[in-house]
């Protein structure tokens, strides 16, 4: 199984993969773990991404992917994988598109959870309380959202129209945002029994 998740802030992306990877047997895989991980290698490109995230700049695309490569076609090999995180922009799909059709490693489906933004605010002041999380302040929030329907969103009709987009309201409890995932992927014959 080759999924994507794709989520605004707040809309339980990261506990839906490891769920989706517990159900499918395939690899979680977020993008911004292996940015990091590689930050804090002694490599030059783990310095390239370390000066970029310091200066608070995204890291190139051309980066990301020759992060993510051998990440994804590995877990490609061995059960599927499950990319959180990326691609964020429309040319970065494209990009990413391109190389995994010659990587044979392209998406049976993106996974997309949506909810109201009133919900996700709110989910992400009360994880701030909780956390002290100094990015989850409302006027940051309002500003990630924004950036999320401005170039992320803007996934939404790509998929739709490559005809593999699982739209899943997030705004239930987790267990019945599973189950609806779960039900999307089988009505695309994608479930671990379905699976060679």
């Amino acid at each position: 199984m080759r999924l994507l998740l794709l989520a605004p802030p707040g809309a339980g992306k990261g506990t839906q993969g490891e769920r989706l990877a517990a159900w499918s047997g395939a690899r979680h895989i977020a993008a911004g773990d292996l940015l990091r991980e590689q930050a804090r290698a002694e490599s030059p490109l783990g310095r390239g991404i370390a000066a970029y995230q310091a200066r608070g700049d995204l890291v190139p695309d051309q980066i990301v992917l020759d992060v993510l490569t051998p990440a994804v076609t590995e877990a490609a090999a061995h059960g599927g994988y499950i990319l959180d995180g990326f691609p964020r922009t429309l040319p970065q799909a494209i990009a990413a598109a391109e190389l995994a059709v010659r990587l044979d490693v392209t998406l049976d489906a993106a996974v997309y959870l949506h909810a109201p933004e009133e919900v996700l605010t709110q989910r992400l002041l009360d994880r701030a309380s909780q956390s002290g999380r100094s990015d989850d302040r409302a006027d940051v929030i309002r500003h990630r959202l924004q950036v999320f329907a401005e170039t992320t969103g803007l996934l939404v009709p790509y998929y739709t129209e490559r005809g593999i987009l699982v739209p899943v309201d997030a705004d239930q409890p987790p267990d019945s945002v599973t189950a609806d995932i779960e039900t999307g992927l089988s009505k695309l014959s994608l479930s671990p029994d379905a699976l060679p």
